[in-house]
């Protein structure tokens, strides 16, 4: 299954991220927790040393919003994923054209839906 970085992860089961967390694990897909707070998800740690490496990554799905993402940018860059999920609220065309130029293809969408119509 795919290896995927959820960027923005939470320990709140309010928040988006949390609940993508959970669906990706039941869909059987390898998941790795990455945010600013400290925290366990999913019974893993959530990373948020941008100096840990993390290899062969599939897919890095976003959570966190534009304003926030140029500070992340070089880390997601060097995960070298094979695409990029935008989700709602996360759309940001600077980022996008930077991972298009690195060949990672970005995709507009939610990756709940994704998962719920098995086209993830």
């Amino acid at each position: 299954m795919k290896k995927t970085v959820v960027l923005g992860a939470s320990d709140n089961p309010a928040r988006y991220a949390y609940k993508a967390i959970h669906r990706l694990q039941q869909h059987g897909h390898e998941v790795v927790p990455v945010g600013i707070k400290k925290g366990e998800v999913g019974g893993k740690k959530i990373i948020h040393d941008k100096d840990e490496p993390i290899e062969d990554v599939d897919t890095v799905t976003l959570y966190v919003g534009p304003q926030n993402q140029p500070s992340w940018y070089d880390y997601i860059l060097s995960l070298k994923p094979k695409r990029i999920i935008f989700n709602p609220g996360t759309e940001n065309r600077e980022f996008e054209q930077m991972a298009e130029k690195a060949n990672i293809a970005t995709l507009h969408h939610c990756t709940l839906v994704m998962l719920a119509t098995d086209s993830y």
